[in-house]
């Protein structure tokens, strides 16, 4: 049986005016998201991180010694902390940890690899703060989902400890678009297309390799990188992007929960408020970083 508040939701989401224009589409992705006003338990405060504009959110119950690194999605090239607040928010309360979203700089005015560089920033920063590694999970959506491998990616090749996990949702990890998702989901899918994917990945590249693994970590050795949970909605045209991440980490012999959500659409859980599936996939991902950070282990589930 189809679940009524996706066809709903689905249904909504198709008559969304939609622009050409960078600024327009920035303006209308930070007023949707001031749309979903936080739960009142919420307390935000602004911070620099490592020269990065950031913020965390907390709620009454979170470990201090745990933080949620959160990146918020968007294409590289669109989003903010005001898109994602509410998101990045409850996710820190299902993991009960301290959320650090941060406002990594985009293309294509900041061009690859700034997110990679402000995320690593930023990953320094809770480091330096005392919170440690095994404490930590990196969390992102769509292409924030993409630069939660490539920043541990990066973590790796800077030499520094691993995250206790990485929390992808639809991660976008192939800056061509070749998986064949992209076509066959096409028509169930109201958010992402192929030609929006390959506009934006143009304006974050900016020439660079469509195949550098700190842009498209599919491309990437990710041996030793933390364990992964990778959610993907059945209904999305990035469903191959998912689940290709989710067979090169494990040929790596990276620890991978690869979850296939039957009817969700493009990071489902940022419509929390009114999608019952949404609040059950924002705790499935919390039980998993809680689980990872109890731990403190990267050897495996």
């Amino acid at each position: 049986m189809s679940d009524p508040e996706i066809v709903a939701l689905r249904e909504a989401i198709a008559k969304r005016p939609r622009s050409d224009d960078i600024a327009q589409r920035r303006r209308d992705i930070d007023a949707r998201g001031r749309q979903n006003k936080l739960v009142a338990d919420v307390t935000v405060e602004p911070v620099t991180a490592n020269g990065v504009k950031s913020e965390w959110t907390l709620t009454p119950d979170v470990d201090r010694s745990k933080a949620v690194l959160y990146l918020h999605g968007g294409g590289y090239v669109i989003g903010s902390l005001d898109s994602h607040r509410h998101l990045a928010a409850e996710a820190g309360r299902a993991a009960r940890a301290r959320t650090l979203a941060i406002d990594y700089r985009l293309a294509p005015e900041h061009p690859f690899p700034a997110a990679v560089d402000d995320t690593l920033a930023a990953y320094r920063f809770l480091l330096a703060n005392g919170v440690p590694s095994g404490g930590i999970t990196i969390a992102g959506d769509s292409a924030g989902g993409g630069l939660v491998v490539a920043a541990m990616l990066a973590i790796r090749d800077a030499g520094l400890p691993q995250p206790a996990c990485g929390w992808t949702i639809s991660p976008w990890v192939d800056m061509e678009a070749i998986g064949d998702s992209m076509v066959g989901k096409a028509a169930t899918d109201p958010t992402v297309q192929k030609a929006g994917i390959l506009d934006m990945a143009k304006h974050y590249l900016n020439g660079a390799d469509p195949r550098s693994p700190l842009a498209a970590p599919i491309y990437g050795d990710l041996r030793g990188l933390a364990p992964l949970l990778i959610q993907v909605g059945a209904a999305e045209t990035l469903l191959d992007d998912a689940i290709r991440l989710a067979q090169v980490a494990g040929a790596a012999d990276v620890a991978v929960d690869l979850q296939i959500w039957p009817e969700m659409i493009h990071v489902w859980h940022v419509y929390y408020p009114e999608l019952a599936a949404g609040r059950r996939a924002i705790a499935a991902g919390g039980e998993f970083a809680r689980a990872m950070t109890s731990r403190g282990s990267r050897s495996g589930f």
